[in-house]
């Protein structure tokens, strides 16, 4: 459901999963990191070359939003920066900004559409949504203070990759160039 009909919310989609299969709704379901491998397994199984492409062209389109948004240190985060994106996964960057109103009036002023996204679970921080014709771009916006506190990666565990425009620019270059 996730990789064929671009389900971005995990939890309904395991449910929906339980609900398909019989099961009810508590029964022990995969942690994110399982799900993050299934559909690493499935695009590697049925995409193949064509998940790849697909990946690449959405890693282009991140590095161009990247450059148009420079002033506040965007890093790509989630499924086009972990490498298990889909056609239909957004790309998503992390904004370091003060205030949400401030890359708002920028985007205004560029003349680019864009529209408010509730955040998922509370979790305060302020999202919002750009359609360019490649993909969805989901803008989430974090103070630096957010930026500094987020959990560090612990060894061995797969916590959120996130990307530089380097180190984009350099991963884009070692898959063919640019």
């Amino acid at each position: 459901m996730i990789a064929e009909h671009g389900l971005n919310d995990w939890q309904a989609a395991k449910r929906k999963a339980c609900r398909h299969l019989g099961l009810p709704d508590h029964e022990a379901l995969p942690g994110n990191e399982e799900v993050e491998q299934a559909l690493r397994d499935y695009n590697t199984l049925f995409q193949g070359t064509a998940q790849m492409a697909s990946l690449r062209a959405q890693r282009v389109d991140a590095l161009d939003w990247m450059e148009k948004l420079s002033q506040w240190k965007p890093l790509l985060t989630g499924a086009v920066a972990a490498g298990w994106a889909t056609e239909h996964s957004e790309v998503r960057l992390e904004l370091e900004a003060e205030d949400t109103k401030s890359v708002e009036l920028s985007l205004i002023n560029a003349g680019i559409a864009y529209a408010s996204v509730p955040a998922p679970r509370g979790d305060g921080q302020a999202q919002l949504r750009v359609e360019s014709p490649q993909a969805t771009i989901r803008l989430v916006i974090v103070s630096p203070q957010q930026r500094r506190n987020r959990p560090r990666r612990e060894r061995g565990t797969s916590a959120e990759e996130r990307l530089t425009s380097a180190q984009l620019r350099a991963l884009l270059a070692g898959e063919g160039g640019l």
